[in-house]
């Protein structure tokens, strides 16, 4: 029985891209590239929505056209060998190239299609995002979208983002940020806890008052306010703090302090009387809607579809 050697091909080597995809099995080389991403055979499966068996078929396709062993399998891992490695650094560039221009090729004919995954704060994600989702997925119906609902600002690139949802200003200053709209915030608490300790006057007052703020890799202790037409920190203190929009929504509710929140966060509770606006004199011009994205040397032409589609249907549900 033959045994592939245990040295990659020159021809492989210096021109590994030509050499196989002339003979038109680009899967097979994107099912390489996912196994060695992903770490094993059952993880790149999933990760393309391929059937394992179909996904081995196409690494043997692969190791018998170029003459090389490129996986070492286990029952838990898959790991390149050192041919499998080199192989994978000079064919990942070519690959990921010739997948973007398959998928611009289909935007030519007005299609788009392929996988995006979108983040955005969690209470705005199922409020407004998961509905603009929804309308894109039919329109699209061979787009699929991951839509990961947090609270922080996470890295893009290390949480594998390829567009986020940001209220607020964007705190990673490298990221293409597309603005859209200003939301309004509000200071707000029960009228039981402004009964108990008066209601503030002028920002100021806030000193002497309980607090609900806002924790993530830093605590937020001061709050923005235009005070004398100048944009102004306010340093708040208090007993309760989450990096949870809804969180501290609900402990708002329960009279645990005063809080700063988005209006439509809390415009139904304010509607019922739940929840009463002070300050509003002293309300800046709101905090902006972002759209951000790595930056990148040709965006996919889903993710230009999906960012203008958004923009606009957040226009449209936002007013």
């Amino acid at each position: 029985m033959h045994r592939p050697t245990t040295q990659l091909p020159d021809s492989v080597i210096q021109r590994p891209e030509k050499r196989y995809v002339e003979m038109e099995r680009l899967d097979d080389l994107e099912a390489f590239v996912a196994i060695i991403e992903k770490g094993s055979q059952a993880a790149a499966s999933r990760h393309l929505r391929r059937p394992l068996q179909s996904l081995n078929r196409s690494l043997i396709a692969l190791e018998r056209a170029v003459g090389v062993e490129l996986v070492k399998r286990t029952t838990r891992r898959s790991e390149p060998t050192e041919a499998g490695r080199l192989f994978y650094q000079r064919i990942k560039p070519a690959v990921a190239e010739i997948l973007e221009a398959r998928s611009e090729a289909a935007s030519i004919r007005g299609e788009v299609s392929g996988a995006l995954k979108v983040g955005a704060p969690v209470l705005f994600a199922s409020s407004y995002i998961a509905p603009i989702v929804g309308r894109f997925l039919k329109l699209y119906p061979n787009a699929e979208i991951e839509l990961r609902a947090s609270d922080e600002q996470v890295d893009l690139l290390a949480g594998g983002l390829d567009v986020a949802v940001r209220i607020g200003e964007s705190v990673d200053e490298c990221l293409v940020a597309r603005r859209r709209h200003l939301l309004r915030g509000v200071t707000l608490a029960t009228p039981s806890y402004f009964a108990e300790h008066g209601r503030p006057r002028h920002p100021g007052d806030l000193e002497n008052h309980h607090c609900i703020l806002r924790a993530g890799a830093d605590v937020v202790d001061k709050w923005p306010f235009q005070i004398d037409g100048t944009l102004q920190a306010v340093k708040v203190s208090g007993r309760f703090r989450s990096n949870s929009a809804a969180a501290i929504r609900a402990a708002a509710s329960e009279g645990l302090g005063v809080a700063q929140l988005p209006l439509w966060q809390i415009r139904e509770s304010v509607d019922e009387g739940v929840l009463a606006i002070v300050l509003q004199e002293y309300e800046t011009e709101g905090m902006p809607i972002q759209l951000v994205w790595p930056p990148t040397k040709a965006p996919l032409e889903r993710m230009r579809r999906f960012v203008d589609f958004l923009a606009n249907g957040l226009k449209t549900d936002l007013l």
